[in-house]
């Protein structure tokens, strides 16, 4: 019996969770409030109550789609760790959930416990004792990207910050710097317990591969035919990689689906070119 069969045979426990079907995101998610406000846990989707492996029918989006729905719901916006494993020739759903730096967690406005096996709606005197207990406010952002090694960072998207910033700001690059020194005055990393960790801030924006560890790091763009939106487009594009290669991905795609209009002038012969839409509009 592997490890995830093994799992499953212990049944639901306090920092463990059965969900049948993707269908019940409500659910799923105030579990993971209730993970992210205590102990942490995980949640098997495809697996039913009584531990009968059901499966998951598993699309080109479900991952995303159902970590953006945690992240647009959750306040503060939680990222949980997922990932497709296989149990008795079926696929489920793993779903790992850190217990927050930053509490309480709330889920559409209630904030949820672990006890036992249940998931309760926390009392407003437990609140205040969460969020005094939270302390400073961390920002997702600043907090460590489990995983994540020094490595996995790409010394040239770091260097190319540097000159933009330098060029931007004014702020000149530093010419005698290790990198580890570098990433911490820049906030991509932090030290913990004497060793120097990737901040999730320093994954988005200097990462080999971000979306290895933040599955939802994804730009999405479409074009639509008229004014509403709807399943068909004209064109699509997911933008991958960091932030500043996913913002000149979106760039080249809104120069290639932009239309020019050439109008005739009541002066000349000559003609005025004018974009569909105004470039202002775009960047600002």
């Amino acid at each position: 019996m592997n490890e995830l069969l093994k799992l499953i045979s212990g049944g639901e426990n306090e920092g463990l969770e059965f969900k049948e079907s993707l269908r019940l995101k409500e659910e799923i998610s105030q579990v993971v409030s209730a993970f992210s406000n205590a102990n942490s846990g995980s949640i098997l989707i495809g697996v039913s109550n009584d531990g009968k492996v059901i499966g998951v029918d598993i699309g080109r989006n479900t991952l995303e789609e159902l970590a953006n729905y945690i992240k647009r719901n959750t306040d503060p916006a939680i990222f949980p760790s997922m990932k497709v494993l296989d149990a008795e020739g079926k696929e489920i759903i793993v779903i790992e959930v850190k217990e927050s730096t930053e509490k309480p967690v709330f889920f559409k406005n209630h904030a949820y416990k672990r006890v036992g096996k249940t998931n309760q709606m926390i009392s407003s005197s437990e609140l205040r004792k969460l969020a005094k207990e939270s302390g400073e406010r961390v920002y997702w952002d600043e907090q460590v990207c489990e995983g994540a090694k020094l490595e996995d960072i790409d010394e040239e998207k770091v260097k190319f910050y540097l000159e933009k910033r330098q060029e931007i700001r004014g702020v000149k690059k530093p010419e005698k710097m290790d990198l580890k020194t570098l990433l911490l005055n820049i906030k991509a990393a932090k030290e913990v317990n004497e060793k120097i960790k990737l901040t999730n801030a320093g994954i988005l924006f200097f990462a080999k591969n971000p979306q290895r560890f933040i599955l939802q790091s994804q730009l999405r763009l479409a074009r639509f035919a008229g004014h509403e939106l709807t399943r068909d487009f004209l064109d699509r594009l997911d933008c991958s990689g960091a932030i500043l290669e996913g913002i000149e991905q979106a760039e080249d795609f809104i120069r290639k689906n932009i239309r020019l209009f050439g109008f005739r002038t009541g002066f000349s012969f000559g003609r005025i070119d004018k974009l569909e839409y105004p470039m202002k509009a775009i960047y600002d």
